[in-house]
């Protein structure tokens, strides 16, 4: 019998394969020193009560300690992250997150009282308060902070929300216990009769598999244990939609939505610009999907069929020093720093490489101001897919390296709606870097067929998530019940809408809304959506410019949050409350299907001319 392919327990995986977290601290002995250090601290918030308006000393010992405390916390709360997203059942790791957690909520609880004191500064004092030159460095902060002023409570109800912290989270925990721990999917056998076992990472590789047996029983077999925990799952984002509406209602916003796009400075426009242009072009999604079919020789065609890359003989093996390679050469229009950086720290020790039981599933980048950018993969040298994904985490770990570099703490930490920018922008100048090496129509179709597949991912997928998140919200704020029924027939009207008239929706689909992680960080997908037209206009511009425009693009990197992401992206080229970004995007979107049908009519009639080369073998129906 052929050997079953398992995952390695984390204590199998070689240390070259990992992260090495030393910057961060020398090891569990020194984090807990530098943690005990930081609790000790806590009591001096206390220290600034009242005393906050009394002069410009005053404000600034305040604002100088809780930075400092905040710089601490991060450092410590990042070393716990990612030592806990190294094994989800370590249960050292995760208590040691828990540490952390329960302390930064005492901390929060004794300081909540610092925002609803400024606030109560009359606008005058205020200003005479900034205009002293020791608080220039944070008037920007103080500033964004008075925003706030009609959103922002008495000090004893500030304290009581900051006591709710640690149990606010707890439907996030639940999922993610339940979905990266608790849930096996079993073995499935690949296409060479080989067992592997069945996880988030395997589930894509499968997905991939020439054989339509396998990814179907994959599909299937998957969505078993989810139908099995659905009432759970249900449970569990109802609960965090419902954390969601509660805190904007609390703060006086008129919706979950409002609430969450307001500290970035967003309009609610922008959000439904991106899903009324996005619904304007789904006729070329729905004509790719028949060109998949086609050339795959389908009679109908499922969601399981849209992983596998339609030019299948194209078998790109790509180790990670590979990767690596591939990627600093698609980035060398950034500069010869850039790709010296980057490249010393994905071969040093910024990341952690391969799948290990009970290791956090997808990817991220993730790092502290006084630590390297580090980035979590579960590389799998079979799938393109995960180059791109290397180069997207890369992309972020950058903008946080250059931001770090040029930014003082308080303006260094960029938002998400510019992270999405810097990681996408990535992968297009490793598409194009890509096609610019194709030396046959077989290639050249494979690859346009990945982008293809990238912008479907990234732009109307992440919008068909963004809406879903819309819906249910607005749900909850009508004080409609959000029952198991109720989430996957709103998903279900959506999955017709984005899917076409003539996809096979299979009943597994369903369950997709209980697996997304990102639904317990609510309005945060349509970010990637809006970031990657951001991105296909900016590496466009790049690219076609010169020194001009490479430097804003360097600047907007370093800028970190030194202006609101829609000003950031505007002095790098690209006015994001504008419909015309994301129409472009998608008008890309669909020329690319145009190439790739015509590409793939070429390919026919060379199949057809007897040559044994270009035959691809039809898919198994």
């Amino acid at each position: 019998m052929a050997r079953v392919k398992t995952i390695p327990p984390r204590s199998k995986v070689k240390p070259s394969d990992q992260w090495n977290l030393k910057k961060l601290y020398s090891g569990d002995q020194a984090w807990e020193k530098a943690y005990k250090q930081w609790e000790r601290m806590i009591p001096r918030f206390s220290t600034f009560r009242g005393k906050l308006g009394s002069s410009p000393k005053a404000l600034l010992s305040c604002l100088e300690f809780d930075l400092s405390f905040d710089r601490m916390g991060e450092r410590l709360g990042t070393y716990a992250f990612l030592k806990s997203a190294e094994d989800k059942t370590n249960s050292h790791y995760q208590a040691m997150m828990s540490r952390f957690q329960g302390t930064a909520r005492q901390a929060a609880e004794l300081g909540s009282y610092i925002q609803p004191e400024l606030m109560a500064i009359p606008t005058k004092k205020m200003n005479q308060l900034l205009s002293a030159k020791a608080l220039e460095p944070y008037r920007l902060m103080l500033e964004r902070m008075r925003r706030y002023k009609k959103h922002t409570l008495s000090p004893k109800e500030e304290r009581l929300l900051a006591m709710q912290g640690q149990m606010s989270d707890t439907a996030n925990r639940v999922f993610s216990q339940l979905n990266d721990s608790d849930l096996a999917f079993g073995i499935v056998k690949n296409e060479d009769g080989q067992g592997v076992e069945l996880s988030h990472g395997s589930f894509s590789t499968l997905l991939h598999s020439t054989s339509r047996k396998v990814r179907k029983t994959a599909f299937t077999q998957y969505y078993s244990h989810y139908k099995a925990h659905e009432n759970t799952l249900a449970a569990t984002l109802n609960g965090s939609i419902q954390r969601d509406v509660y805190q904007a209602k609390v703060r006086n916003f008129q919706s979950a939505r409002e609430a969450a796009l307001f500290s970035d400075n967003v309009p609610v426009s922008v959000y439904d610009n991106l899903i009324s242009v996005v619904h304007d072009h789904l006729p070329s999604l729905y004509r790719y999907y028949d060109v998949r079919r086609r050339a795959m020789g389908l009679r109908d065609i499922h969601q399981y069929d849209t992983y596998l890359p339609i030019i299948s003989s194209q078998k790109m093996r790509t180790n990670f020093d590979q990767a690596i390679g591939l990627i600093g050469k698609s980035l060398a229009p950034l500069g010869k720093e850039y790709v010296r950086v980057l490249d010393k720290g994905l071969r040093g020790n910024w990341c952690d490489r391969y799948e290990n039981k009970g290791k956090s599933s997808g990817a991220f980048s993730c790092g502290s101001y006084d630590g390297d950018p580090y980035i979590l993969m579960n590389f799998q040298p079979t799938v393109l897919d995960h180059v791109f994904t290397l180069s997207h985490e890369a992309g972020h770990s950058m903008h946080s390296y250059y931001s770090g570099k040029h930014q003082p703490y308080q303006y260094y930490n960029y938002t998400i709606f510019v992270a999405e920018v810097a990681s996408t922008f990535n992968e297009q100048l490793l598409s194009g870097y890509l096609l610019s090496q194709a030396k046959t129509d077989e290639e050249r179709a494979y690859l346009i067929n990945k982008e293809i597949d990238d912008i479907r991912g990234t732009i109307l997928r992440q919008t068909m998530f963004a809406e879903f998140e819309k819906i249910t919200h607005e749900l909850a704020e009508e004080n409609e019940p959000l029952t198991v029924d109720r989430f996957q027939e709103e998903y279900w009207k959506l999955l017709q809408t984005y899917f076409g008239p003539d996809f096979v929706l299979d009943e597994e689909l369903r369950l997709e809304c209980f697996r997304i992680p990102h639904f317990y960080r609510a309005f945060y997908v349509y970010k990637y959506a809006t970031g990657m037209s951001a991105a296909i206009a900016l590496s466009q511009r790049v690219l076609d410019g010169g020194r001009k425009q490479l430097k804003s693009y360097l600047n907007f990197l370093s800028s970190g949050c030194a202006k609101f992401p829609l000003d950031l992206l505007r002095d790098a080229g690209v006015d994001m409350e504008k419909p015309e970004p994301v129409a472009a995007a998608m008008a890309h979107f669909g020329r690319r299907v145009d190439e790739l049908d015509d590409l793939l009519s070429r390919l026919k009639k060379k199949n057809k001319s007897g040559n044994p080369r270009n035959r691809r073998p039809k898919d198994q129906v």
